[in-house]
């Protein structure tokens, strides 16, 4: 099968080359799924999860990806709950060979259903984003209709999905970013908009949830706008500042079926709106995953036309 594969750390996304790799076998309760779209996340390339398995022992040359869209071609023993010829979306093992591949191997309680009126495109942006902003905002935030959410970077694939999520909970949404990221911060729903590059973030006021997908010396400022009783969550690591009279969470996402599934209802329903940025094919990949100018939206690999 065809493959993206990186070898060595240092070298970022350049490093990157398509190859010929065997195709994979399903393993007790996986199931092997054709991709036809695979999401990708620049960051992965610095998680050492990247690098070595779970007793730190290289594994290179890896396959980077971890969320994609697809139709499942084989189950392993005791696989239960799929079929063959199942049309499915998920969340790939962040340990395992990844998805920007022809085939992946994969838990199959790592999948939920793609209904059939659901692009494999849009299935292939959902996981990570979907699921990092339905956990950020519900299990840890805790986010109750009434309160005041600021999302940083709500121009981005992320942000986009966190405030939409939070508007239909009944939430104030204030969103931040590069004074570029107004107007599209604004269509997805944000109700005000902070411009990091000339506007005063303080200037917010007290807010009853942060989520924070920046980190740095904007989440240290974050941890001082959080009121008393609420919440800075991060998904960029353990908060530098915790707020006077709050919690400071972070968290890897995980993989839900369930939330998956809550996710894709809300696209099929109008709901929700994805924020796809370039989308490219399995051939043109290496140049795709190595723009020459800044995009927001999430990049998407079509690996099946």
């Amino acid at each position: 099968m065809k493959a993206i594969v990186v070898t060595d750390q240092a070298g970022g996304t350049a490093g990157m080359r398509l190859v010929e790799r065997p195709e994979p076998q399903a393993a007790i309760n996986d199931v092997v799924v054709q991709v036809h779209a695979s999401g990708f996340v620049p960051t992965e390339l610095e998680w050492p999860s990247t690098w070595a398995d779970r007793l730190n022992r290289g594994r290179t040359p890896t396959i980077p990806g971890h969320e994609f869209a697809g139709v499942v071609t084989a189950l392993g023993y005791g696989t239960t709950g799929l079929s063959v010829g199942q049309r499915i979306f998920g969340l790939a093992d962040w340990y395992r060979d990844g998805t920007l591949a022809e085939y992946v191997a994969i838990e199959a309680r790592n999948l939920a259903p793609l209904p059939g009126d659901v692009d494999f495109t849009v299935g292939a942006s959902l996981p990570i984003s979907g699921l990092t902003a339905w956990q950020g905002l519900f299990q840890h935030g805790r986010l109750r209709a009434g309160q005041s959410v600021l999302v940083h970077g709500a121009a981005g694939a992320v942000g986009s999905i966190v405030t939409q999520l939070a508007r239909e909970a009944g939430a104030y949404v204030i969103g931040t970013g590069r004074a570029a990221d107004r107007k599209k911060a604004l269509d997805f729903d944000t109700q005000e908009f902070v411009d990091l590059e000339n506007d005063v973030l303080e200037d917010v006021g007290g807010v009853d949830l942060v989520l924070d997908v920046i980190g740095g010396e904007i989440g240290k400022r974050s941890a001082g706008l959080v009121r008393a009783g609420g919440t800075l969550v991060s998904i960029v690591g353990p908060a530098e500042a915790r707020p006077a009279d709050g919690l400071a969470i972070d968290f890897v996402v995980e993989s839900d079926r369930a939330q998956l599934s809550e996710i894709v209802q809300r696209v099929r329903d109008g709901r929700l709106r994805t924020n796809i940025g370039n989308v490219s094919t399995l051939d043109d990949a290496v140049a795709a995953l190595n723009p020459t100018e800044r995009r927001t939206g999430k990049t998407i690999i079509r690996v099946r036309s």
